[in-house]
């Protein structure tokens, strides 16, 4: 080889001299996170969605609540999977995990399986079932919490149809009956404005002998368990995520009031057997703090 045919292929191959055309594709990606980052900047530039006075009373009874709730979350979504981490002490992610496992073994595989996550937020439950085989859909009300989800879902495989984030109403689902193995739900139950219209939905569009898997926060029946749970969620919590999140909204002030006014899980239960559910079934977890519930369409 001489000496021209070795610049040559330095030239090829060093950073200095990089294809036209790789350069441009470099700075289109750039171009198109940032666009993203203004986005997302945009949507979450809100503030109070709650005040003391609609915290004091039943915030699931504000007839404004279901937009309330979007301005919320738009307002946390770029912190909201840090704040989950550090106040769950990492647990949110390993009740997701066990919500998988729990669904997988009512299934016996989830290779395939149409997964319907709704109220799927930044993606976390969406991704494990991706992960686990399954086609997935993740549905959210807030397109701030959608943009993330999205961004997170690149690092996944690109070029895969087996994952989609779509704009969603928990209590207006946009799918034909009948579509999905399975719908999930993970702490997102409780900010919808109405439960039992959103469970029906999803006996609607789940398969005869499709599971509906909803995961909640719960409060702990143990006395001296509970006495800690609610200092932590009512006093410590909200104070921390707030400074975390910069946040003026009101959603970490909301959430502990949120869980002390929502359903029980034999609420929840209630609700799925009147929507026509069967094989209902509730697993407490990490001291009654959440509360998985599982149910089954019937096959006929």
């Amino acid at each position: 080889m001489n000496i021209g045919t070795c610049a040559i292929g330095y030239a090829t191959h060093s950073p200095v001299f990089k294809p036209k055309n790789a350069v441009l594709k470099r700075e289109h990606v750039a171009t198109k996170y940032t666009a993203t980052a203004r986005r997302i900047k945009a949507m979450t530039n809100v503030g109070p969605s709650w005040t003391p006075d609609q915290l004091h009373s039943d915030p699931h009874a504000n007839p404004e609540k279901a937009t309330r709730v979007q301005s919320m979350f738009s307002a946390i979504a770029p912190s909201y999977d840090l704040n989950n981490r550090i106040h769950s002490f990492g647990l949110d992610q390993s009740w997701r995990k066990r919500t998988v496992r729990e669904v997988r073994a009512r299934l016996g595989s989830l290779r395939d399986k149409n997964i319907l996550d709704v109220a799927c937020g930044t993606g976390d439950l969406t991704e494990l079932f991706y992960k686990a085989g399954a086609n997935t859909t993740g549905g959210d009300y807030t397109p701030a919490m959608l943009e993330i989800a999205e961004i997170k879902s690149r690092k996944l495989n690109n070029s895969s149809d087996r994952i989609r984030y779509v704009n969603a109403d928990a209590t207006k689902l946009a799918f034909d009956n009948a579509s999905f193995d399975v719908v999930t739900i993970a702490f997102g139950l409780r900010n919808v404005s109405s439960p039992d219209q959103a469970i029906a939905e999803f006996f609607r569009v789940l398969r005869p002998g499709g599971v509906l898997a909803i995961l909640e926060f719960d409060q702990p029946q143990s006395k001296f368990v509970r006495f800690f749970h609610n200092l932590y969620t009512e006093r410590i919590m909200p104070f921390t995520a707030t400074l975390i999140a910069r946040d003026r909204s009101g959603a970490y002030k909301y959430l502990p009031r949120s869980v002390a006014t929502f359903l029980s899980p034999q609420g929840i239960a209630q609700f799925a057997a009147a929507s026509g559910f069967e094989h209902i079934q509730h697993y407490s977890l990490t001291f009654g703090t959440c509360a998985l519930t599982l149910a089954t369409r019937p096959l006929v």
